[in-house]
């Protein structure tokens, strides 16, 4: 009987079985995300290189390029590098910079509603009670529209990082009563800039680098920025010494990363997550890292700088209040507007309530633990 013998594959053939079956194999294991090259975006802050701001931007831009695998990669510059610092969102919008790091209260000449988002009027319970109207109570797609459909910029924006509330700010006396503020100079920015023009200011609106040469030069008799860590580093304590704390003017604020829509639009959807993401993660490490930095630079200007510090007045904060009052009752005769402040009302009678009720007074606590003689 004659044997069969099953034929023998010549070597070539083996070396092209295996690699194929290697190859299948990869295409099992690994998922489907593209090998584009590395894509570089230049993203702008509005803050002086030296501002603890301008390092919460670069926090943000860190967690991008860790979590971006190579490929995407921003590139932080300062305000100033490519335009100023009011002039980012049309900056990004033209593409003339990929994204950038501010204030929505920054393009509050464009339409006053812009300063609804981050610099509301002071009746959220703080800045991250905000955050969650934004993206749970129906802020984003207000904010979407006022973007897309009210302005039609080219422009994507997650608002990010809650802040404290700001002092009323640098004098070169203290401010004792709300009269004081007629005929002041005063520096702020949004619809603050609305609220102490009712209240006799004349209100001029700077970026955060030209604030202390304009207070050092008299072109300014007082002024806000934000946080002691901002105001030490930026040289307000060698211009003026009386710090007042505590103002309902930007009782809650948040940051704003901008990108350019198109090419927003056109990222693989892993790599927008990433973004979002990003934004988020950055968020919650600069509401850790203020907590560190902000008290100690308080007391380093109080202590070594010969900063007074005190707390407004209650006559003067009673003051903002009835101000906020007639600013929102003019501005709400635009219907977009009126829309914005309906929402924000809604939640905060809810939530606002709730934390109000629910939460044991820190005040009283803290006094219990550490005030005692």
């Amino acid at each position: 009987m004659t044997e069969t013998k099953s034929p023998v594959p010549a070597r070539r053939g083996l070396l092209k079985a295996a690699a194929a079956g290697a190859a299948a194999t990869a295409v099992l294991a690994t998922p489907g995300v593209s090998r584009a090259q590395t894509v570089t975006w230049r993203f702008q802050s509005t803050w002086p290189q030296r501002d603890i701001f301008h390092e919460f931007a670069g926090d943000f831009v860190t967690r991008v390029n860790a979590m971006a695998g190579g490929r995407l990669r921003m590139e932080l510059l300062a305000a100033g590098a490519v335009v100023g610092a009011f002039q980012l969102i049309d900056a990004v919008s033209a593409g003339t910079l990929d994204g950038g790091h501010g204030v929505s209260a920054y393009w509050f000449g464009k339409n006053k509603a812009f300063s609804l988002f981050g610099t509301p009027p002071a009746w959220f319970y703080d800045a991250n009670s905000y955050l969650a109207w934004f993206y749970y109570g129906g802020g984003e797609a207000l904010y979407n529209e006022l973007i897309g459909q009210v302005l039609r910029v080219n422009v994507v924006g997650f608002q990010t990082g809650p802040m404290p509330t700001q002092p009323l700010g640098w004098f070169k006396n203290p401010i004792t009563n709300a009269e004081q503020m007629r005929g002041l100079k005063y520096r702020t920015v949004g619809l603050a800039t609305d609220l102490f023009n009712s209240m006799g200011a004349a209100v001029t609106a700077l970026p955060g680098g030209e604030i202390v040469p304009a207070l050092e030069r008299g072109v300014i008799d007082g002024a806000e920025f934000n946080n002691p860590s901002s105001d030490r580093v930026l040289g307000f304590p060698d211009v003026a010494k009386n710090y007042m704390i505590q103002s309902y003017h930007q009782n809650t604020e948040t940051f704003e990363v901008l990108l350019n829509k198109g090419k927003f639009d056109a990222l693989p959807n892993e790599l927008k997550a990433v973004i979002r993401h990003s934004a988020e993660a950055a968020s919650a490490d600069m509401s850790w890292k203020q907590q560190l930095r902000y008290p100690n630079d308080l007391l380093e200007m109080a202590q070594r700088q010969g900063v007074n510090v005190q707390v407004t007045p209650r006559p003067v904060l009673d003051a903002q209040l009835r101000a906020w009052d007639g600013v929102i009752r003019n501005l709400e005769a635009d219907p977009f507007f009126k829309k914005v402040t309906d929402s924000q009302r809604e939640w905060c009678r809810r939530v606002s309530a709730f934390y109000l009720r629910y939460q044991a007074s820190p005040a009283l606590a803290y006094n219990h633990f550490f005030a005692r003689g």
